[in-house]
């Protein structure tokens, strides 16, 4: 099993930038896919970025030049640094890690982006 707890969300205003951690309870070089999700009031959630444990990273379009997604294995952290934040992307920014099959999420941190 693997508890993830994020961090990181706040408000923040058009053109700005926020750091997220998510922080894993297992050695993360022990888990494959590793990524952010988010959900806005209304809205299905929806892939923003993901990073395997051998390097490989996968950014939905949206976000591609903008965010950056990254794992710390001595941390056992996931990070999504992202700039130039647009209101609609208002959420809750959720991690989610595939281990041994299994998807475990976080509870999520909101990223309020105000006009």
């Amino acid at each position: 099993q693997v508890e993830l707890v994020e961090s990181g969300g706040g408000l923040v205003q058009a053109g700005g930038s926020l750091r997220l951690s998510c922080a894993a309870s297992r050695t993360i070089s022990l888990i494959n896919d590793m990524g952010w999700y988010r959900q806005a009031p209304g809205k299905q959630r929806e892939l923003v970025a993901t990073a395997t444990g051998g390097g490989n990273t996968y950014y939905a379009d949206f976000v591609k030049g903008r965010f950056t997604i990254s794992r710390d294995n001595a941390k056992n952290t996931v990070y999504l640094q992202m700039n130039n934040l647009k209101p609609e992307e208002t959420a809750v920014y959720l991690c989610n890690a595939d281990y041994r099959g299994t998807y475990y999420w976080g509870k999520g941190t909101l990223v309020t982006v105000s006009s």
